[in-house]
């Protein structure tokens, strides 16, 4: 392949001449995580120092954690502490099967047996060294994983040999700055969402309730049972049509909401809903052709689907405590279903109001969430182009400045 003047061909692809590739051990300093004795409650019992597991590592800015030990454990060296703009890779977790968790602590922060933790040299960009182990991410695991563990690790001394292309440090802050300009508005986005679905949730618990009536609306609603307006279809299929992957319409199992393209007789033509009916609650609600497997229940709905839909979506864990019963997988128990006790809106017009209402939060939620799809594409695309120098921010008289 031809490397067009200005730049070079090296093990990690073609960069910039004046760019360097370096392994990740030689950024800086690498430190191992350790968990103060949980017996010994002088190290948690009103803890204030952050102490990071694997579970808290979920932006690429870490601000606080789920346990917090203290100055004695920190004093008495039961652990590890990192100084603030560490960078932080979960090396030993379920999660790795998905993608390499990676983040940065905005303040000092101690860390766990699971995590692995550099304190980049002075030359080296944080910030820098941030985005590029998560783009390079997929590449860690795919090299970096060990073999025949019970739980995903990654082999720290692959991790270390694992190599960057590394720019001089005024081009690595340009870069890095760019890059979390476009987490600093995903990171907005999430907010938003996080506070769109809290606002769902108090919208459903006062509308599906009758707490909060719509202008109006009036009169008493009605007590019944699920089991009075819920009827049970008949029709559900083998799990083993399940393994077709293609048709012209979906089919449900216990394992998805989402359902996978099916064709096949056994099929229905209606709304409907579709209950799991092992392990955990999940309502879905479909209008059209569809099949089931035989772990669902299909459900036909004498009042306004959607409205039934949304109320069994908000009593979920409720359902879950006192309809799944059994031994090993918990299966639901469709008589503790129907004899649940529903307070209904009389009208069909007040149910409909309510479900469009909530339809309507649904909507702006998911017009929310395709933004922040889009944009983490964008910023997949530009970490593409600014971590290999395909593009270039600083002039050539101010790369070295």
């Amino acid at each position: 392949m031809e490397v067009k003047p200005g730049y070079k061909q090296t093990e990690v692809g073609v960069i910039p001449e004046e760019w360097e590739v370096k392994r990740l051990g030689d950024l800086g300093k690498w430190k191992g995580g350790m968990t103060p004795s949980m017996q010994n409650p002088d190290y948690w019992v009103d803890g204030t120092v952050p102490w990071i597991s694997s579970g808290d590592v979920k932006s690429v800015q870490l601000k606080e954690t789920g346990y917090y030990i203290t100055n004695e454990a920190v004093r008495r060296g039961t652990t590890t502490m990192l100084p603030a703009g560490s960078i932080v890779l979960v090396t030993r977790s379920g999660i790795l099967r998905k993608y390499l968790p990676v983040a940065t602590n905005v303040v000092p922060m101690a860390i766990n047996q699971d995590i692995k933790a550099l304190i980049p040299e002075d030359e080296v960009s944080s910030s820098f060294v941030l985005h590029a182990l998560t783009e390079s991410g997929p590449r860690i695991l795919s090299r970096c994983m060990k073999a025949g563990t019970t739980v995903e690790s990654v082999e720290f001394k692959w991790l270390k040999a694992f190599a960057i292309s590394v720019p001089p440090p005024l081009e690595q802050r340009a870069i890095a700055e760019v890059l979390s300009d476009v987490d600093a508005v995903l990171g907005g986005l999430e907010q938003i969402i996080a506070k769109k679905r809290d606002l769902k949730q108090a919208a459903m618990l006062q509308l599906l309730t009758g707490q909060t009536r719509l202008p109006g609306f009036h009169g008493e609603w009605l007590p019944t049972k699920l089991g009075g307006i819920l009827i049970e279809q008949a029709k559900t299929r083998r799990q083993a049509g399940s393994g077709k992957e293609s048709g012209n319409y979906p089919f449900f199992t216990n394992d998805t909401q989402s359902g996978r393209e099916f064709q096949d007789e056994y099929d229905f033509d209606a709304d409907a809903i579709i209950a799991n009916t092992g392990g955990t609650a999940f309502f879905r609600h479909y209008s059209g052709r569809f099949a089931a497997s035989m772990h669902c229940l299909v459900l036909k709905s004498t009042v306004y689907t959607k409205w039934i839909q949304y109320w069994l979506k908000l009593q979920e864990p409720m359902i879950n405590d006192r309809c799944f019963q059994g031994s090993g997988l918990k299966v639901l128990n469709k008589k503790t279903l129907r004899d649940l006790d529903v307070l209904l809106p009389p009208l069909a017009g007040e149910q409909k109001a309510i479900a469009d209402n909530l339809s309507d939060i649904d909507a702006e939620l998911r017009a929310l969430e395709s933004r922040r799809e889009k944009t983490r594409a964008l910023k997949q695309g530009m970490m593409q182009e600014l971590l290999t120098g395909r593009i270039r921010l600083l002039p050539t008289d101010e790369r070295h400045a």
